[in-house]
């Protein structure tokens, strides 16, 4: 019985284990002529040794140029709407000062998710017009910010934040321009804890009647009726690493027949509907993403349909895509460090299986932990006619669930100081990072034009101890 045997069904044994498979990778990302994967020319080896590992490494050229292609997909989708489309960068995917910069100059606007991810935007200058601000539990300090600067709009999550709101921008004697994020009841295909648009979730307005009225309906006409809150329309957002458009779809009904009732009832047509982000990338090769155009003409599609059946204008639209943009436009560059072979039992017996440790882990990627999310991984720092052996990438912090990559074909010879590369790794990685262990958070350098630079610096032992008054 081959060591094969102990691969899921999904991944095949690689007929070339050097190259380097679609759409995994930035458009940027190939192997040069000496057989090592490097960024616009630069080797990982180069980076590795200005830079250090583990290393966050964002094609900058790639980022834009899939920020650029959902601004114009979801244009030229609805163009003859005559409501138009913003896009908004999810930051809370990634952020920093550098890529809140390249949001704003691609045409793009920005949300947030908290005072912290606000302050970012400050310091980058995008204008306080193209940014919103999500949350569940807005603390009054981030409300206050928000209304302070004059935030495009405030994404309101209960009845009780809706209150608390109203009353601070009473207080300030400014006036707060809100989305209400609604539950359409759109269950997407994605793991349960990333699902967000069913009822028994903290996120959003239930639309179903409990008694005195859906809560949804209850808050839009409070909000109407509060003299410092101008009510711009409602949101929705249905769950994250979405492939199917058949979920927008149907939210898009759902939330345009929302609308319909609204006017019916209020004589108010609300101007803008939000209608989340949730796009799919490839993570391992049996992820299959759809291209922006493809997503933005089904979604147009269903859209004219219900409006005309509503007989409602076209409300200015929004999305917003983050994983979708900054996802595969970076890489996790490691050092390989020990190996060991397991004896693994079978139903025919055991079966060899290799545990290569890297100089990272559950820190810079807690995806695996979290979400049991698989990737993929390649050894980068060279090519080799070694057998492909199934192995297992590991960290190396205390946990036994500190799992990179669960299972990934990689040649038996990979060993220690090899430089292994693990794609897809923009979105919700270096976001997520933490100290575990004490470990500094690693770098990220963005690469542009064949030129590399740290956008956001390791953390140092100094940093760690920094805030610790012992």
């Amino acid at each position: 019985m081959p060591a094969s045997a102990l691969a899921p069904a999904w991944l095949s044994y690689p007929t070339d284990a050097n190259a380097l498979r679609e759409p995994l990778w930035a458009a940027g990302v190939a192997r040069n002529d000496d057989g090592e994967v490097a960024v616009q020319g630069i080797p990982v080896s180069e980076l590795a040794r200005e830079f250090g590992t583990p290393l966050f490494v964002l094609d900058e050229d790639d980022f834009r140029a899939r920020a650029r292609a959902f601004r114009d997909a979801y244009d030229e989708a609805f163009a003859d709407l005559g409501g138009g489309v913003d896009v908004y960068y999810a930051g809370k995917a990634f952020l920093s000062v550098e890529v809140a910069r390249w949001v704003t100059e691609e045409g793009l606007r920005l949300d947030t998710s908290s005072g912290g991810e606000l302050a970012v935007a400050r310091r980058a200058g995008v204008p306080a017009a193209n940014l919103g601000l999500h949350g569940n539990n807005k603390s009054v300090a981030e409300i206050e910010a928000a209304l302070t600067m004059g935030l495009g709009r405030i994404i309101v999550d209960s009845l009780d934040e809706l209150e608390r709101l109203g009353a601070i921008a009473e207080r300030l004697d400014v006036t707060g321009r809100v989305m209400l994020r609604l539950t359409p009841g759109v269950h997407a295909s994605t793991h349960e804890y990333i699902a967000t648009a069913h009822e028994d979730q903290k996120f959003g307005l239930s639309m179903v009647d409990d008694g005195g009225g859906a809560p949804a309906e209850r808050a839009v006409a409070a909000a109407l009726a509060h003299p410092h809150l101008e009510l711009l329309g409602i949101h929705a957002h249905i769950g994250s690493q979405i492939f199917d458009a058949a979920g927008f779809a149907v939210a898009a009904q759902k939330m345009l027949g929302f609308l319909a009732r609204v006017r019916d009832e209020h004589g108010v047509e609300l101007p803008e509907l939000d209608l989340g982000g949730g796009y799919g990338i490839a993570y391992t090769e049996q992820d299959t993403p759809r291209p922006p155009a493809e997503l933005a003409a089904a979604m147009a599609g269903v859209v004219r349909e219900t409006l005309a059946e509503h007989g409602l204008a076209a409300p200015r639209l929004s999305i917003e895509p983050g994983r979708a943009i900054v996802g595969p436009a970076a890489f996790t560059l490691y050092e390989a460090g020990v190996r060991k072979t397991v004896q693994v039992d079978h139903a025919d017996g055991t079966l060899p299986r290799r545990y290569v440790s890297v100089d990272g882990g559950m820190s810079d990627n807690a995806r695996p932990v979290l979400y049991d999310a698989d990737y993929t991984a390649v050894l980068a720092s060279r090519v080799t006619d070694s057998d492909a052996i199934v192995s297992r990438v590991v960290g190396k912090h205390c946990e036994s669930g500190d799992i990179v990559v669960r299972d990934v074909y990689l040649p038996e010879d990979v060993a220690a100081g090899d430089l292994l590369a693990v794609p897809a790794t923009g979105a919700y990685c270096w976001a997520l990072a933490s100290n575990y262990n004490y470990l500094g958070r690693p770098a990220v350098v963005a690469v542009r034009d064949g030129r590399a630079r740290v956008i956001i610096r390791r953390e140092t032992e100094d940093d760690l101890l920094a805030r610790d008054m012992g």
